[in-house]
C-alpha cells in the first residue's frame, strides 16, 4: 500500500494568485524603438512577456511611462527596494553594476520589492526559469506563488525519480504543478518566453522584476502556463517564443494584427 494515501492535500491558498527564426523576426524593426507612454501602459498590462520591447527606451522614460499609467510599482520603487539606489542617481542605461545570474538571487530582489509595497506573504512569490533551451538561447520564465519552503516532487525531466528541493537548490526555482502526493503546489501568476540575451542586463532585470511585481499586486493569473511548459520541454521553445513575442507586440500596438505571417 502506498504511503501517499496517508497524506492529505492542504486547501489551496487563495492569496496565490515559425519556428526557426520566429523570435528574431518578431523583434524586427524595433531594435531602436522608443516606446510612447501609451505603449508602456500596454506593456505593463502584458506583464513580464513585454520585457524585450522595453529595452531600447531609457530607464527614466520607462519609469515616467509607468507613472503615467498609474502602475502600482514603478522602476523607482524597484531600484530603491532591490538595489538600494535612487532612480535619479541611475544612468539611462539602468546599469549600477548589479545583475543576477541565478533565479534564487532574482527572487530575493523580487521579494524585497513586494515587501516594500506591503504584499502579505511576499516570501511565497518567486521568479523561476526553465533552462532546457538555454544553450539554444531561449528561456521560459514564470512568476510563481509557492506555499512551501521545501518540496518533494517528481523530477520534471525523469518522472520516475522523486526529488527533494529546498530554497538552496537550483531546481527549487523551477515551477512544479503538483507534489508527489498529487497535491496542488504552484500557482502561476505570469510567464514569458524570450531570448536569453534579452535578460542579461540590470536594466532588463529591473524591468522584469517591476513587471512581475505589478502582476502580483494586480492579481494576474496564468493557468495556461502548464501546457506551455510541456510544449517547451518537448522542444517547441522557438515556436512558443515567437508566438508570445508576436502576440505581445500586437497588443502593445507595435505591429498590425494582420502581420502574423512575418514569422
Amino acid at each position: 500500500m502506498s504511503l501517499a494515501i496517508f497524506f492529505a492535500c492542504a486547501a489551496p491558498n487563495e492569496q496565490g494568485p515559425s519556428p526557426g527564426h520566429g523570435a528574431s523576426s518578431a523583434m524586427q524593426g524595433i531594435a531602436h524603438l522608443i516606446l510612447s507612454p501609451l505603449q508602456i501602459a500596454a506593456g505593463l498590462l502584458e506583464g513580464i512577456a513585454s520585457v524585450p520591447y522595453f529595452l531600447s527606451t531609457n530607464i527614466h522614460a520607462v519609469n515616467r511611462g509607468m507613472v503615467e499609467a498609474q502602475a502600482r510599482i514603478g522602476l523607482d520603487d524597484t531600484y530603491e527596494a532591490a538595489y538600494g539606489k535612487k532612480l535619479t542617481d541611475v544612468p539611462d542605461s539602468g546599469d549600477t553594476g548589479e545583475v543576477f545570474r541565478r533565479m534564487k538571487h532574482a527572487s530575493e530582489r523580487f521579494q524585497k520589492v513586494l515587501n516594500a509595497y506591503g504584499v502579505i506573504g511576499a516570501e511565497r512569490y518567486i521568479l523561476t526559469s526553465i533552462d532546457t533551451a538555454d544553450k539554444k538561447g531561449f528561456t521560459l520564465f514564470a512568476v510563481v506563488y509557492r506555499p512551501e519552503d521545501s518540496m518533494r516532487v517528481f523530477d520534471k525531466y525523469h518522472p520516475s525519480i522523486v526529488q527533494n528541493f529546498s530554497k538552496q537548490d537550483r531546481l527549487f526555482y523551477e515551477p512544479f504543478e503538483k507534489d508527489v502526493n498529487g497535491c496542488t503546489l504552484d500557482k502561476i501568476v505570469d510567464w514569458a518566453a524570450m531570448p536569453r540575451g534579452d535578460i542579461k542586463t540590470q536594466k532588463a532585470q529591473a524591468i522584469l522584476i517591476t513587471l512581475a511585481a505589478n502582476s502580483v499586486v494586480e492579481g494576474k493569473k496564468s493557468p495556461e502556463y502548464w501546457e506551455i511548459e510541456r510544449r517547451w520541454i518537448d522542444g517547441q521553445f522557438r515556436e512558443i517564443t515567437s508566438e508570445r513575442l508576436v502576440a505581445v507586440r500586437e497588443r502593445m500596438g507595435l505591429q498590425p494584427a494582420g502581420n502574423r505571417h512575418i514569422i
